[in-house]
């Protein structure tokens, strides 16, 4: 028979991984009789861990939450896992969590086994962050958006848009989207009775949160492509709408996702949704692509790019002229 100890162990673990056992199924597991299990079962409440058990065909034993977080027990992909997670956290956007964030990965990476530790190290090592900084959130700010949604409550706050403006909303909550950079939260206005994508950055909530509702169908394509097109075309001064003279799979691969929404028109052509602030950033973005394109909005980026050819081909004219290679009036050699 086992130890106590180990046995109490066992038996922790048995609990976390189904969320109900009967008294029967966990003795033959621990090769005890049932008297023992509920003994043991005493000793884990004794420790602070919440069991709860129950009578009847569809009885038996739960590990519940208690008032207090009692040690846990994890397999080491679940290990790695949190390790990898704490390490994010405390470099991300979320305010407040970082020093948190660092002292349970300390606590955690001193009882880590040898084995654990280098491949933690060697993901470190191996790994770089191409994720730029975005605005920090306030984390009681993401708990109250968090707790709605899981609630399904209705959301009061204070939103300041990016003109500067406050404004009362009204929302039901359906999900916080994380695009690496910002949170952002998927809500049904009911003023404007419409989806809507929030910055979760730009959210001060007004306690207490209203009544429940009843969810709605999500949004076409889910939460989080709601708000990639929001991103890609929504967000932006300048919204823009060109038709490439390419098959859609072609330029998939020249540029990000983020970057704008392709749709195929037919074999050879498709449909570029993007944007920009700047006109002379969008152009530059579709020049960079390098394959024939036809503007067919805004009207704007149409008259910019006409300023830009006839500045072009006046460089180009003036460089025959002077019969030599020169990129300006002062006659310096430009380089091939």
């Amino acid at each position: 028979m086992l130890e106590t100890s180990v046995r109490l162990l066992r038996l922790l673990t048995l609990l976390q991984t189904r969320r109900t056992w009967s008294g029967a199924d966990l003795a033959t597991r621990l090769d005890v009789t049932t008297r023992t299990v509920r003994n043991d079962v005493e000793r884990l409440r004794q420790l602070g861990y919440q069991v709860h058990s129950s009578t009847g065909v569809t009885g038996g034993y739960r590990l519940g939450a208690g008032t207090a977080l009692p040690p846990l027990l994890l397999d080491d992909d679940e290990a790695i896992a949190v390790a990898v997670g704490l390490r994010a956290a405390a470099g991300g956007t979320v305010a407040g969590i970082e020093d948190p964030s660092l002292r349970a990965l300390t606590k955690l990476e001193q009882t880590l086994p040898t084995r654990l530790r280098h491949r933690i190290d060697a993901l470190r090592s191996a790994t770089e962050s191409a994720v730029g900084g975005g605005p920090t959130v306030d984390v009681d700010t993401l708990t109250v958006i968090a707790g709605a949604v899981r609630d399904q409550e209705l959301l009061r706050f204070d939103y300041l848009d990016r003109d500067g403006q406050t404004s009362t909303r009204r929302a039901e909550p359906h999900r916080l989207v994380y695009t690496g950079r910002r949170w952002y939260l998927v809500a049904w206005d009911t003023d404007r009775h419409d989806w809507r994508t929030f910055r979760a950055d730009r959210i001060s909530p007004r306690l207490p949160n209203g009544p429940r509702f009843t969810p709605r169908e999500p949004p076409e394509g889910g939460a989080a492509d709601h708000v990639m097109r929001g991103l890609r075309s929504l967000a932006w001064k300048y919204r823009a709408r060109v038709r490439l003279h390419v098959p859609a799979e072609v330029i998939a691969e020249r540029m990000p996702p983020e970057a704008g929404l392709l749709t195929v028109i037919d074999e050879r052509n498709c449909l570029l949704e993007t944007g920009s602030d700047l006109l002379h950033d969008l152009a530059g973005f579709l020049g960079h692509l390098d394959v024939a394109f036809t503007v067919l909005d805004p009207p704007e980026l149409r008259d910019h790019l006409r300023t830009l050819a006839d500045r072009y081909s006046a460089a180009a004219g003036q460089s025959r002229r002077d019969g030599r290679d020169t990129d300006s009036d002062d006659g310096i050699p430009h380089s091939p």
